[in-house]
């Protein structure tokens, strides 16, 4: 447990001494992810065969066929490579942390002049602000990294800036 623990810290400081852009998510969204990457990459035993056939019908300079097996087969490698940077580039939100400041992976209640309001600290990934949860990376959760219970903040928004009081953070 140790031994993980450090070897985890040691990929975050590795990740920072580069200026690696750290991606955070969650430990679901992670698997969905790489699931999402499996079946991408069985994808492109069908795409492949789509131009093969394209090809052995004759001319493929007009075969529109062709070309959108073509346009499949770029998009998927393109998606490829975006969720395997993405994966790479990965720090996975533990669930049981204790949060004492608000960090990725905290949820915080906070109030301001119209409501109360809770929030969920996610990576970009996972950002939802229907649902309450913000991105580490929008003007509203970068505000927030980093500050406490009782803590103040002014969001600059393009309506304004809105004052915030955090209440709550778990």
């Amino acid at each position: 447990m140790f031994c993980h623990a450090a070897t985890g810290l040691t990929i975050v400081l590795f990740k920072l001494l580069l200026n690696i852009k750290m991606k955070y998510i969650s430990s679901e969204k992670f698997k969905e992810l790489r699931e999402t990457l499996k079946e991408l990459k069985e994808n492109r035993k069908e795409i492949s065969k789509q131009i093969q056939e394209a090809q052995e019908r004759g001319d493929i300079s007009e075969s529109a066929e062709y070309a959108e097996a073509k346009e499949s087969q770029a998009f998927n490698e393109g998606r490829i490579k975006e969720l395997e940077q993405l994966l790479g580039e990965a720090v996975i939100i533990s669930k049981d942390r204790k949060c004492d400041k608000a960090e990725v992976g905290c949820r915080i209640i906070v109030k301001n002049s119209e409501a109360k309001k809770e929030f969920i600290l996610v990576g970009s990934e996972e950002a939802d602000p229907l649902s309450g949860k913000i991105s580490n990376e929008s003007p509203l959760g970068r505000a927030f990294l980093g500050k406490e219970k009782g803590d103040e903040v002014i969001v600059h928004t393009p309506s304004g800036k809105v004052h915030y009081k955090i209440l709550e953070i778990k």
